[in-house]
């Protein structure tokens, strides 16, 4: 869905909750909500949807990845301590 197609929605779900409304009044409050809403959004901090998919999957991977190294520095530390306690050092 396209960001203008998502915004109609939410301004029709906003005029939804309003009284009705006809005529240019109806319009005029249509094209103040999509004046606020855009001014809003974009003084936001957002991420697309698709850079957000993005840092999950490196988010994954990296969680992943640090499992694997603790996995790898336990069996080490056993090593070690296997190797500390071992007579005749």
């Amino acid at each position: 869905m396209t960001e203008r197609l998502r915004l109609d929605n939410l301004i029709e779900r906003i005029t939804g909750l309003m009284p009705r409304m006809s005529g240019p009044a109806a319009a005029e409050l249509r094209k103040n909500l999509r004046t606020l809403l855009t001014n809003a959004l974009a003084s936001m901090d957002l991420v697309t949807r698709e850079e957000f998919d993005v840092q999950t999957a490196v988010l994954a991977r990296t969680r992943a990845r640090l499992e694997e190294l603790e996995k790898q520095v336990a069996v080490l530390e056993q090593a070690l301590a296997r190797q500390s306690a071992a007579p005749g050092d």
